[in-house]
């Protein structure tokens, strides 16, 4: 009987140390295998970068996403600050732009239609009449191709043909994460086309500073560096206004926390629910100048944004209802997290006093957006 029991044992030991070996853990809690698939003939992966202070950061290839991002606190304690689920089935049921990379066009496109050198060209429509976050094949769920170039820096690629969606030209997408020894999270992205097109593309993670994603954001202060913003009309759709923030809900020059003005009765916040509006940034492309500062005073954790672009989307996560069930098993809930998604205008192409989205053949696409984490001294 002894012997038997001993066997039996080895059995399950030599199960379990098998188990092990088929697990490869992240910091952040994520088992790479469970990344591990193949769509359309490609494969998907997640990559890990880590900087020598020991943050880590967790990219899929299936639309470049950012899936975790360990940040200390002031105490040093790291903690998962972005929203995204455990396992690369969990992305493709559940449509959610958690963490993605945004193209070929962030934000709309008024009814699918632009013209560009007197040529009208017709999106696929994939909100209503409208364009939205590059249409129906945006490049949100696009296998990119991957390829880690050290610890802490991955690059992927990704061809676009003429036509996708609608949009003109064949574009070839760069796009390189960088998580560097200042705590910060890097994002450069270049493309090229060999037709006039319009590009704008954006990083979309769900930000909640204070490591617990089952909180509210309400309570972080929020700085941002814009005199004004793009207001909307009833539907939703940039008038093509550019409108002073002073006395609004919107002027965040001096920090507010997101909560304390958000829902006021005024048509701005009762149409998206809360702010899903974008700013016009006063720094112009100078990216030596902070675009925007969120701080969580709980935690310490601070997060700093840098831009070339002229536009800042803030969207405090409105239309999150605890439907979506994310990593740890949670339940996101409306404005538990906050997105800052550097970009040009919405609807750009169709409004010229916009700064242009327009890409010539020779020209090169250019655009870099840089998360700097930190701490602050309790309040």
């Amino acid at each position: 009987m002894k012997d038997k029991n001993l066997i039996v044992l080895t059995l399950v030991l030599l199960l379990c140390a098998s188990c092990d070996k088929g697990k490869q853990m992240t910091l952040s809690g994520l088992n790479v295998r469970d990344f591990h698939t193949q769509v359309n003939g490609q494969l998907t992966n997640l990559f890990v970068l880590k900087n020598k202070n020991g943050m880590e950061a967790c990219v899929t290839n299936y639309g470049a996403r950012l899936v975790s991002l360990m940040v200390p606190d002031r105490n040093g304690k790291l903690e998962d600050v972005v929203c995204g689920y455990p396992t690369i089935a969990d992305y493709m049921a559940q449509k959610q732009n958690f963490g993605a990379t945004i193209g070929r066009y962030i934000g709309r496109i008024h009814h699918s239609t632009f013209t560009l050198d007197s040529i009208t060209y017709k999106l696929t429509p994939n909100t209503g009449p409208h364009c939205a976050h590059g249409g129906p094949s945006g490049f949100a769920y696009k296998i990119w191709q991957a390829e880690q170039l050290d610890q802490s820096a991955l690059k992927l690629t990704l061809f676009s043909p003429d036509g996708e969606s609608g949009f003109p030209g064949n574009l070839q997408v760069y796009l390189i994460y960088k998580l560097t020894d200042d705590n910060a999270l890097d994002i450069h992205y270049e493309a090229q086309t060999d037709k006039p097109t319009v590009v704008n593309l954006s990083h979309h993670s769900f930000f909640n500073l204070s490591g617990d994603l089952t909180t509210s954001v309400e309570d972080q202060l929020l700085y941002i560096n814009a005199d004004a913003y793009t207001p909307y009309d009833s539907l939703k759709c940039v008038t093509g206004e550019i409108v002073p923030v002073a006395g609004t809900p919107f002027d965040f020059t001096t920090a507010h926390t997101i909560g304390e003005r958000i829902d006021e009765e005024v048509m701005q916040l009762t149409v998206t629910k809360g702010y899903d509006h974008n700013w016009v940034l006063n720094t112009k492309g100078d990216e030596t100048k902070p675009a925007a500062r969120l701080i969580d005073r709980k935690s310490g954790r601070s997060l700093e944004v840098y831009t070339n672009e002229p536009g800042l989307q803030v969207y405090t996560a409105n239309g999150l209802r605890g439907a979506m069930i994310g990593k740890k098993g949670i339940a996101y809930q409306k404005r538990s997290a906050v997105c800052l998604e550097t970009q040009h205008f919405a609807d750009s192409p169709n409004q010229p006093q916009f700064p242009s989205t327009v890409l010539r053949p020779g020209q090169k696409y250019e655009s870099h957006c840089v998360y700097r984490f930190g701490t602050v001294i309790a309040k």
